[in-house]
């Protein structure tokens, strides 16, 4: 059977797909507000996901955000990339909204882990662009996988989303999970001197709806 096919069952009040359980939940005060953090575990691999879910989440247009861990940005304080910003982002226009759900995706390094990304780190400071690197390393440009999230959706009875993302791939990865997404949420990205290569390269090369607060402010200072 595929295993996007979800096969959801209740036992002993235990909520889980084919793939994952619904391990635990629990309310989460924060400096957005109140949030219901819930913990989903990988049956295969352990692996533990988290969803950040504001108010009632459950049905149709739910604003989403499906986001894949970063240590190095959001833990770190790397200025190498937008992560750390995009997560902040999302979280400030859920809370903003009152309901809505950030899925926090253990997939460091666009799949690749910890480890490796570093090594890919430092064959971008040798001049190789984010996508030769993982190449030179042996991997593909993206090994991120979204079936996970789907099941995350699922068990949280969301039917259908409004995706906060830039990347097509992520809204083409989800569509073939089985993800009803009615519309794009685009979200602004700041840059820096050591970003700005790298958000040009998935501009340019992987086709990301990218949009910076550079560009913004001169579209603002045209009109």
């Amino acid at each position: 059977m595929d295993e996007n096919v979800v096969a959801m069952s209740e036992r002993g009040g235990r909520r889980e797909t084919q793939l994952l359980e619904l391990y635990a939940e629990a309310p989460l005060p924060t400096h957005r507000g109140q949030f219901r953090t819930v913990v989903f575990r990988e049956k295969r691999t352990g692996l533990e996901h988290v969803a950040m879910v504001k108010g009632d989440v459950a049905g149709d247009s739910t604003l989403v955000r499906v986001h894949s861990e970063c240590l190095t940005s959001e833990v770190l304080g790397s200025l190498k990339c937008d992560c750390r910003a995009q997560l902040d982002r999302a979280l400030d226009a859920i809370a903003a909204r009152g309901h809505g759900v950030l899925l926090y995706l253990r997939q460091e390094g666009r799949g690749i882990g910890l480890g490796n990304k570093i090594r890919a780190y430092a064959l971008q400071a040798r001049g190789h662009d984010t996508y030769q690197a993982n190449r030179l390393l042996g991997f593909d440009d993206d090994l991120r996988r979204y079936d996970v999230a789907a099941d995350m959706l699922r068990l949280l009875g969301i039917r259908s989303v409004h995706l906060i993302t830039n990347n097509p791939l992520k809204l083409e990865g989800l569509a073939q999970a089985g993800v009803k997404v009615r519309r794009r949420v685009a979200l602004p990205s700041p840059t820096n001197p050591h970003s700005e290569h790298y958000l040009r390269t998935k501009r340019e090369q992987t086709g990301h709806l990218i949009t910076t607060d550079a560009d913004l402010a001169v579209s603002n200072t045209g009109s």
